[in-house]
């Protein structure tokens, strides 16, 4: 299917998915979201992760009808107040832009913290995560980082627009700490404490055929095994359906059911 990106106000974004799932016909679109991501905050002496929206004022929607799904949009309440002041667009996502964005996003659409390792003199010799594959991609994205801040500059297109947005990072010094959630945008229930996604030192703790709980992304909260062991992720069972389909998840996405 293909991406589109739909203006609303800011604030009100979950709202329009609201309506969209109320107004239009489900067999006229495939996803309708918000992407969010995990930023490390620093409250009162605390280290504390924050979901927030990194795109404010847009929508996400995939379609392979977008014709026919314009015309329901323009039934929103939301979008028809934005046509009338002239501020609406309804425009496709580039496919490269949709791909990336697909990739470093989990299943709650939430890009999550990246572990990025250094020398000690801000130079970067280890990272994984959602960064890592920002790091991979074809056209250089990552514009530098704000160690301090804990956050990596990275380059975008969103609507025919150059976007420079910013991928949370944690760093050995956070991994050592307790670290809770703070403000959470995003509808999705969390944990009372945020689990630091695994480090490479630590992916021998899983092992092939090993039972796992799945605590985050779409598969949470079930029971899975572990079909493969991979330098950042692991391969695992999901039953759906009745059948188990292999899909891969983070090493932070699991834990062992002793834990």
């Amino acid at each position: 299917m293909l991406w589109y990106v739909i203006q609303t106000y800011t604030g009100r974004e979950e709202n329009l998915i609201r309506m969209v799932q109320k107004i239009v016909p489900p067999e006229l679109y495939g996803e309708c979201f918000v992407v969010y991501h995990e930023q490390l905050r620093h409250r009162q002496q605390q280290n504390q992760v924050h979901v927030e929206r990194i795109f404010p004022g847009y929508v996400f929607i995939t379609s392979e009808v977008p014709e026919k799904l314009f015309l329901f949009l323009k039934n929103v309440p939301a979008m028809s107040k934005l046509m009338s002041d002239g501020g609406f667009y309804f425009l496709p996502l580039d496919a490269a832009e949709a791909r990336f964005l697909a990739d470093i996003m989990d299943g709650n659409h939430v890009i999550r913290l990246s572990y990025v390792a250094t020398d000690g003199k801000d130079h970067v010799t280890y990272v994984t995560g959602p960064l890592e594959m920002a790091l991979k991609a074809e056209t250089e994205r990552v514009m530098g980082y704000h160690f301090r801040l804990r956050y990596a500059r990275v380059r975008l297109a969103l609507a025919g627009e150059e976007k420079e947005v910013r991928m949370g990072i944690i760093l050995d010094n956070d991994v050592r700490r307790e670290l809770t959630y703070g403000k959470v945008e995003a509808p999705m229930a969390v944990p009372e404490k945020y689990r630091v996604a695994a480090r490479e030192e630590e992916r021998q703790d899983f092992t092939q055929g090993e039972m796992v709980r799945v605590i985050r992304g779409a598969f949470a909260p079930s029971i899975a095994m572990i079909y493969q062991v991979k330098k950042h992720s692991v391969i695992i069972g999901v039953k759906l359906f009745g059948r188990d389909t292999p899909s891969e998840v983070s090493f932070g996405d699991i834990e062992k059911l002793s834990s």
